[in-house]
């Protein structure tokens, strides 16, 4: 195998190993692969389980007699002359099925609503690493490009230097600038591994993910406003967010719960069928049975008082909740709002006459018409703005994820 096939294969394997994703493709598969979200699922599952066991009644006991010993005919096991049996049945009083099938089915809305929850946030984290992985790409490829032009100037100052037609000191500020590029690029390229990782435990696909999005669905995204104002927001998470609406449900469910221990409190019947041979006042006699404990005190009080206070723990929870939901929309608002307004106060206008600026610096110092303390200067100046604006941009996205995932309704885009 010569050296060009073996380059290719290398090539080959590499490519292979990253995957083109578009959002909606990173969703699908998270959606089909995500174990942490398959896991909570059978939550769901063994909540439907738990009813379905509500549902099911005490098994009737049936037990029998024979006689051991005759003493008049003096026999052991006389079977033929003294034997007989009985069939209970346990019969729930007081609703205590009924209220047990509906904690259960409670506990099931309770299962779903974590779910939910759940999703909520892995799809947001999913849409957070992946913007944040688009914006560190397009960091990196900014970098790499004054990388590049730096490196080569850098080289051919050394050669100058070397021979005494440019001073050290050029070399050193040459150097610096550099050194501070390698290091942007050490930092960009450690975020994206960290969050390439993140977007494959998410996505549950083995491949590195690149992402596909095109330059006028991020400007888009980028200019997109919430559907609403503040209090507007705040109204539609108190109807959409899983995480309160499960504190109000947690209600009801502690309500329903301490009805269910209520009904403990109601004895129980026992029901039943008795045949007796001989032992009884006639022969081959059949009996009715009736059995109920006797309520002298109230067996499931304590329970029932704990039920009472666990009432009232989750009413005071559910405030607590309302109060912190509202809160952080408010905050998460304010915090989009302010980085909406900053990112607005850089027109495209001004971002391309950068970019003209800088096409202009290189091909005015190559000329020699700037000075190399002025070329220095304007590059370290260039170089911190784009990582500025970049910044900006993906905190302004991340923001408006963070808001989404408040409201759990389509506010954005």
């Amino acid at each position: 195998m010569n050296k060009f096939a073996g380059l290719l294969i290398v090539v080959s394997s590499f490519v292979a190993a990253q995957q083109q994703m578009s959002l909606q493709d990173c969703e699908e598969a998270f959606h089909n692969n995500n174990l942490q979200l398959l896991a909570e699922q059978y939550n769901i599952n063994m909540a439907d389980a738990d009813i379905i066991q509500a549902k099911i009644w005490e098994l009737p006991q049936l037990s029998g007699y024979i006689n051991a010993y005759n003493p008049e005919d003096k026999r052991a096991f006389d079977a033929g002359r003294a034997k007989g049996a009985e069939i209970t049945q346990l019969i729930y009083l007081g609703g205590k099925k009924k209220n047990e099938i509906a904690f259960a089915k409670s506990n099931k809305e309770l299962a779903r609503l974590q779910f939910t929850q759940l999703l909520a946030s892995l799809k947001t984290e999913l849409h957070m690493a992946y913007f944040n992985l688009y914006y560190q790409k397009v960091k990196l490829e900014s970098i790499t490009k004054q990388l590049g032009y730096m490196n080569e100037l850098l080289k051919a100052y050394k050669v100058q230097s070397a021979k005494g037609n440019v001073s050290l000191k050029d070399e050193v500020r040459l150097q610096s600038i550099v050194v501070q590029l390698n290091a942007d690029k050490t930092d960009i390229n450690r975020e994206i591994l960290e969050v390439q990782q993140s977007l494959q435990i998410l996505t549950g696909i083995n491949n590195t993910i690149e992402p596909q999005i095109a330059d006028s669905e991020v400007k888009e995204i980028l200019a997109s406003q919430p559907f609403g104002d503040q209090e507007t927001l705040k109204e539609k998470a108190l109807q959409n967010n899983a995480e309160y609406q499960y504190n109000l449900k947690l209600i009801d469910n502690s309500k329903l719960f301490a009805q269910w221990q209520k009904s403990l409190n109601v004895p129980d019947l026992n029901l039943g069928a008795q045949y007796d041979q001989a032992s009884g006042t006639f022969r081959n006699e059949i009996n009715l049975m009736v059995g109920i404990p006797i309520p002298l005190w109230k067996s499931n009080k304590g329970n029932v008082e704990k039920a009472k206070f666990a009432i009232q723990q989750n009413e005071k929870n559910a405030e607590f909740q309302k109060f912190s939901l509202e809160t952080k929309v408010q905050a998460a608002f304010n915090i989009w709002k302010n980085n909406y307004d900053q990112l607005s106060e850089i027109r495209t206008k001004d971002q391309n006459n950068l970019e003209l600026v800088y096409d202009g610096i290189l091909k005015n110092f190559r000329n020699g018409n700037i000075s190399l303390i002025e070329f220095t200067d304007f590059m370290e100046t260039y170089r911190q703005t784009v990582l500025q604006v970049y910044d900006m941009k993906n905190d302004l996205i991340q923001s408006a994820e963070n808001l989404n995932l408040l409201v759990q309704t389509k506010i954005f885009y």
